[in-house]
C-alpha cells in the first residue's frame, strides 16, 4: 500500500536573520507577482493584445512576536536603517516538519524595516502583548528543506 500523504501543518516554523534568535507568533506576506504587460502589433489582425510577463512585484512581509523585557531588536533596527540605509538582512523562514526539520524555505533577500508597531494596550484585555515589524524586500527564494 502507498504511503498516506498529508499537508504539513503551518504553526512549527523557525525565522532567522543575523543574531536574532526569537520565537515568532505569526508571518504574513510569503507572497510574489508578476506584473503582466499588454501587448498589439499594429499589423496583427486577431485584434487581440498579448500578455507578457513584466516586472516581478513583492508585498512586504509582517512578523508578530511577544513583547519581551529589555528587546528592543525591532525598534533599534528600524532606527539603525534610517541612519545606513544599506543596514539590510536575508532573514530565512522556515516551516518545519514534526521532527523540526524544514521542509519548505523562504529566504527573503536584502530586507529591511518600513513599519515597527507596538501592541495593543486594553486594561481589560487577557493577552499577550504583541508587536510587529513590516519588511520591504528585493526578492524571495523559495527551496525544499
Amino acid at each position: 500500500m502507498a504511503e498516506e500523504l498529508w499537508p504539513v501543518p503551518k504553526f512549527h516554523f523557525t525565522v532567522e536573520w543575523g543574531d536574532i534568535d526569537v520565537g515568532f507568533q505569526e508571518v504574513t506576506g510569503l507572497e510574489m507577482e508578476t506584473q503582466f504587460i499588454e501587448y498589439r502589433a499594429g499589423n496583427d489582425p486577431s485584434l487581440v493584445t498579448q500578455k507578457i510577463p513584466g516586472l516581478k512585484k513583492h508585498g512586504t512581509i509582517t512578523l508578530k512576536k511577544g513583547v519581551f523585557k529589555d528587546d528592543l531588536s525591532f525598534f533599534e533596527w528600524f532606527e539603525e536603517v534610517q541612519t545606513n540605509p544599506d543596514r539590510r538582512e536575508t532573514v530565512t523562514i522556515s516551516l518545519l516538519d514534526e521532527e523540526e526539520s524544514p521542509v519548505m524555505v523562504w529566504r527573503v533577500e536584502n530586507a529591511f524595516p518600513v513599519k515597527v508597531s507596538g501592541p495593543d494596550l486594553k486594561s481589560d484585555a487577557n493577552e499577550i502583548a504583541l508587536e510587529s515589524i513590516e519588511l520591504a524586500h528585493e526578492g524571495i527564494v523559495q527551496e525544499l528543506g
